[in-house]
């Protein structure tokens, strides 16, 4: 079982709802040791005192910042040490705002909130569907590990999510970047061909159809070597496009796009589309719209123009497609 990281309390005016954190996501990098060549031997890093060239002792290793013209000012770990903020034991909500008004590039890393014991659900649930009703995100800041965190509370598929934001003065200026394009915007047919194009391959967003195929060429590449087999080099990738075959490139890509790249994306959303028209009374349905997946569910949503459907979860979701379509979710057949 999976054991909390951090543990304490969501306030959020005079209610106060014990937790505990838990990581949402996991590393799955593979981490390699490293040998010298031709040898059989270990290499590992060690502290060097670039003048002398011997090893220094950890508890002798001081913190230096750079302040310019080569001079630091040194720092001692027990003057950070007195200076760190200490463990919060609450995240304190101070405002709530519009979930769409924060701009991804905020966001950080995501966490599952629990509640801590069973007998807290009830304000544990009163949080989170008033949240997902709303489309707001509680903005608090807590301490975990000796780092003050700003983070967003929010509603995510029945249970609470915090995610950790970056502070606003760690968001780059993109204008402060040398390398960006200039004022030129496009315009005529090449944005109506690539608008075009953008639209042909548009579909329901589906993260279990992508997968980490690196690290998988990487395990792949391991065995290989484990079993002496041959190693097969990847292609070259494709050559960039001339701005003088732009256009040509395009109108390829969107005749290529709608005619008919028969694909598995494409499959999901004609099978969504086509139970949506059937849910809407073209057609007796033959589905049970529990057995269908939250992308399939948005899919009939949007083509039964379902308002709201953005920031329904999967429950709500179906709910929502059975009123509009007029069926009973839990048997796709037509209400009396």
């Amino acid at each position: 079982m999976a054991r909390a990281i951090w543990t304490g309390s969501i306030n959020f005016g005079l209610v106060s709802i014990p937790v505990g954190l838990f990581s949402a996501t996991e590393d799955h990098t593979i981490h390699f040791h490293q040998f010298q060549r031709g040898t059989a031997d270990r290499v590992r890093n060690q502290r060097i005192n670039e003048r002398t060239g011997k090893e220094v002792e950890y508890s002798d290793i001081v913190k230096g910042k750079e302040v310019g013209g080569g001079d630091h000012v040194i720092v001692e770990p027990d003057e950070l040490a007195e200076i760190a903020p200490g463990r919060s034991r609450t995240l304190e909500i101070v405002t709530f705002v519009d979930l769409d008004e924060i701009d991804p590039i905020f966001f950080q890393k995501t966490y599952w909130l629990a509640p801590a014991d069973e007998q807290y659900g009830r304000p544990y649930a009163l949080l989170r569907d008033a949240m997902a009703r709303t489309n707001r995100a509680g903005i608090a800041t807590f301490v975990m590990r000796g780092k003050e965190y700003l983070t967003a509370v929010r509603a995510d598929e029945g249970v609470l999510a915090l995610e950790t934001l970056f502070f606003a003065d760690e968001i780059r200026d993109p204008a402060d970047l040398d390398d960006l394009p200039g004022k030129s915007q496009a315009k005529g047919k090449e944005l109506e061909m690539a608008t075009s194009l953008i639209e042909s391959m548009s579909g329901p967003w589906r993260p279990e159809d992508f997968r980490d195929t690196y690290t998988e060429r990487v395990e792949k590449l391991i065995e290989d070597k484990r079993r002496g087999r041959e190693i097969v080099t990847e292609s070259e990738p494709p050559e960039p496009t001339a701005m003088s075959d732009l256009i040509a490139a395009l109108e390829a890509s969107v005749a290529e796009a709608r005619g008919g790249r028969k694909d598995e994306h494409a499959g999901r959303r004609k099978k969504a589309a086509t139970t949506a028209r059937k849910k809407a009374g073209k057609a007796e349905p033959d589905g049970d719209l529990s057995e269908l997946s939250k992308a399939d569910l948005t899919a009939m949503a949007r083509d039964l123009d379902v308002r709201g459907r953005s920031s329904m979860n999967r429950a709500e979701l179906e709910r929502a497609v059975a009123k509009a379509a007029g069926t009973n979710p839990a048997k796709g057949r037509k209400a009396s």
